[in-house]
């Protein structure tokens, strides 16, 4: 015969238990849950006991309480955060929630008002607060200069927000950009050069000419021309601008798991190549060759319409 098993039933008499069980939904819902929520849960709960224990939980500091689009929520506390906010007032509470929910990625004050439902100027006064007691900081961001983004105070920024190591002060460092291609390409001629020297077969030869995106790496860092900590997809950002320029080729191969600059049992191989024909005008676009293509919208910061290398480009 089966065994059927029985759920069973949270006795509702029993204050704690109900307490108990509004913080295991919290639980399961850690972005908080509404009163909908522990009526759909608990249907047979008095509407009466279940605000007195709500307001138990909320007078021992063990819940918080939010308010959203949707109406209000109740949020199990963070400890931690919970000695950071003391002595802040709920709303207070609830902005550095809603900012410490978007990351390293930052959040507007427009979306934080949209988020949290309260007044611009109410929002103004909490945000000037947190700063004071660096517990947030506003970054700026590449994507819109006069806009400032939100994060907690220790986090590092997303590089969509600083534009990682091609912006400086949110300036586009296009002098770097071009000495960090000249540089990797110089390093891939040699590596083709000491190979052709070596007088061993077309293929040995070729095969040698390859270098990987680590190597790489280990000699512009070698090298010392930056200022910032460049990383293996930085370099590979800069080999990518020489393929499209037709200067370098790329394959991928194989590679046993824990290689040195390989990703998933691939390793990404690189060699300076001379074209036999020149590109024609179309094939050398800014645009394919831009680093911050991704970045470049009109109105922006970076746009076609103040881009002096697609001026140049139509000039040709």
């Amino acid at each position: 015969m089966a065994e059927v098993k029985v759920k069973k039933e949270t006795n509702l008499s029993d204050a704690t238990e109900v307490e108990n069980r509004i913080k295991q939904l919290c639980q399961q819902f850690p972005h908080g849950i509404t009163d909908q929520v522990i009526q759909n849960d608990m249907p047979q709960l008095e509407p009466q006991q279940r605000a007195m224990a709500i307001n138990k939980l909320l007078s021992l500091g063990q819940l918080d309480l939010l308010r959203n689009s949707s109406g209000l929520l109740y949020r199990m506390k963070d400890v931690q955060s919970a000695s950071k906010m003391k002595g802040s007032d709920n709303q207070e509470k609830l902005v550095y929630q809603v900012i410490e929910d978007a990351g390293n990625k930052g959040i507007w004050s427009r979306d934080i008002r949209f988020k949290s439902n309260l007044p611009l100027t109410e929002i103004n006064k909490i945000l000037k607060n947190l700063e004071s007691k660096k517990l947030i900081k506003a970054v700026k961001s590449v994507a819109a200069s006069k806009k400032k983004v939100y994060m907690l105070y220790n986090l590092q920024p997303d590089r969509s927000v600083t534009g990682g190591a091609w912006y400086s002060d949110q300036d586009f460092e296009s002098e770097f950009v071009e000495v960090l291609n000249q540089q990797c390409f110089k390093f891939l001629q040699s590596k083709a050069e000491l190979a052709r020297d070596s007088k061993q077969s077309p293929m040995v030869q070729r095969n040698s000419s390859f270098a990987t995106s680590h190597e790489v790496w280990k000699y512009i860092s070698e090298l010392g021309i930056s200022k910032v900590d460049l990383s293996m997809d930085d370099i590979e950002t800069i080999l990518n601008t020489l393929i499209y320029d037709g200067k370098v080729e790329m394959t991928v191969i194989a590679a046993k798991e824990g290689t040195v600059g390989s990703v998933d049992g691939q390793m990404k191989l690189y060699r300076g190549v001379n074209p036999v024909i020149q590109p024609t005008g179309l094939v050398r676009t800014p645009c394919g060759l831009c680093p911050v293509f991704d970045d470049c919208h009109e109105g922006g910061e970076i746009s076609p319409s103040n881009c002096i290398y697609m001026t140049e480009w139509l000039d040709f």
